[in-house]
């Protein structure tokens, strides 16, 4: 159970990735890395390829995916107003793990937006995204976006490795996906959701780029969730997401001695928790077979990188349920913890 080295990146040879292009522009699915996770992509101005992205998913119809292009793409293409604010935003993160809502061209396609008047767009960093996206557009004759959610089952854990893509959709009755290998995500969170389409900056979803680096660039602060009540849907922003198929609970670090010991005897539990709470742990507890031990990493960027593969790790670790210990209530855990905490209320009792 121990977490994996430092994320390996793989080059795919050349024509891997035209072929993959191709299909894409076919109106064929494609599962792709990026930077913070696997996304599953199909042509964004294509509603055929849109509507199947959500069948394979099942993912609602009303639920926004985002647009991703290369750097040689222009987000003028996909929005009628590219405000100020975004093009510092632009300069300073992209490429990168920030998603910008902005207000739809009218010529795009209102499926790639949930029926809102709005869109999300991103210029991921990975180079093998860089390389299919500039090869779609290549192939597109110039303008070419890739609309790509995460790809795995809705509400379900992010990949953020190609067999993760694999094992998500083997086997579903007609649902087909190439997957473009190209190692494992660097970031291991989906991208920071930032919107700009209202005249203010509101952060939608927390991730890697942090509100307050985004404040430094545009001098104010953006509204922060829970602050703003009529935000416009957005990817990963549902109560219960990124969930594992093993129950997980979050557990403050005192509370684990009474919740092992009252588990039943011969199920395996996981706990998941930093170092000095498992050294507290009772010595019985600490040395029983049933109680599988993980510990966390010391650091938010380390367990991003690592969260999702963990929990697919748990999945297959025949444990009844997983004990996560809560992270600390402050900025640097935030987008992390903000994950957690989806995947833990998919498991919230009644």
């Amino acid at each position: 159970m121990n977490p994996p080295d430092v994320p390996r990146i793989v080059m795919p040879p050349a024509d891997a990735i035209t072929q993959a292009a191709e299909r894409l522009a076919a109106g064929e699915l494609v599962a792709f890395p990026t930077e913070t996770v696997y996304g599953l992509g199909g042509d964004a101005e294509n509603p055929a390829a849109v509507a199947a992205i959500y069948a394979a998913k099942g993912r609602p119809a009303n639920h926004p995916v985002i647009v991703h292009f290369s750097p040689d793409g222009d987000p003028g293409y996909w929005s009628d107003d590219v405000t100020p604010a975004a093009r510092k935003l632009m300069d300073a993160f992209w490429p990168g793990p920030l998603t910008l809502i902005l207000k739809r061209a009218p010529h795009i396609p209102d499926a790639v937006s949930g029926g809102q008047d709005s869109v999300g767009l991103r210029c991921p960093s990975h180079p093998v995204a860089q390389a299919l996206l500039r090869e779609f557009e290549r192939i597109k004759g110039g303008q070419g976006g890739v609309a790509a959610p995460s790809a795995n089952r809705f509400g379900q854990v992010s990949p953020t490795a190609a067999q993760h893509v694999r094992d998500e959709f083997a086997g579903l009755p007609g649902v087909s996906v190439h997957v473009l290998d190209g190692g494992e995500a660097a970031v291991g969170i989906e991208s920071t959701i930032v919107d700009l389409s209202r005249g203010f900056p509101a952060l939608l979803r927390p991730g890697h780029i942090t509100p307050a680096q985004i404040a430094e660039v545009l001098g104010q602060m953006p509204r922060l969730p829970g602050q703003d009540n009529d935000a416009p849907r957005a990817s990963g922003t549902l109560k219960a997401h990124y969930a594992p198929r093993t129950p997980l609970y979050l557990c403050d670090a005192g509370q684990f001695a009474a919740a092992l010991a009252v588990h039943p005897a011969g199920e395996r539990v996981a706990v998941v928790a930093f170092a000095p709470t498992l050294a507290t742990l009772p010595a019985a507890i600490a040395a029983s077979d049933d109680v599988v031990k993980i510990v966390l990493p010391a650091t938010p960027a380390a367990l991003a990188t690592d969260l999702y593969a963990m929990l697919r790790r748990l999945d297959r670790a025949n444990v009844t349920h997983i004990l996560f210990e809560r992270l600390p209530d402050t900025p640097e855990w935030a987008a992390v913890g903000d994950r957690l905490g989806r995947a833990a209320a998919a498991f919230e009792r009644a």
